[in-house]
């Protein structure tokens, strides 16, 4: 299984109001992805951290992952979130299944 990481810094003027909707938004709109086995998003404790926005995704292998980065409700969240209120970003994947090869992922 992939798990992926994604934090990203918000644009200025981005308030706690909008913060809380994106976490919302991006719930509703990636869930919607069959690919997408889990997903989790939130907003850091510490507000003055340098990456206060957090989206978490589960899939089943990295092809499953490729397919989802071509699904329109991820390219929708894109535009419609990332583009718009996000600055910077920085997407990790990790393999979590113990003893497999991330090669074959």
């Amino acid at each position: 299984m992939v798990h992926q990481v994604a934090l990203y810094k918000l644009r200025p003027g981005v308030t706690e109001e909008l913060l809380e909707e994106m976490v919302r938004s991006t719930r509703s709109m990636l869930l919607k992805v069959p690919e997408v086995m889990a997903v989790r998003s939130g907003r850091n404790l510490d507000p003055n951290a340098e990456w206060p926005f957090y989206v978490g995704l589960d899939f089943a292998t990295r092809a499953k992952q490729r397919i989802f980065m071509d699904d329109g409700a991820w390219h929708k969240f894109q535009h419609e979130i990332i583009s718009r209120y996000t600055a910077a970003h920085l997407i990790l994947d990790y393999e979590l299944d113990p003893g497999r090869d991330p090669r074959y992922s």
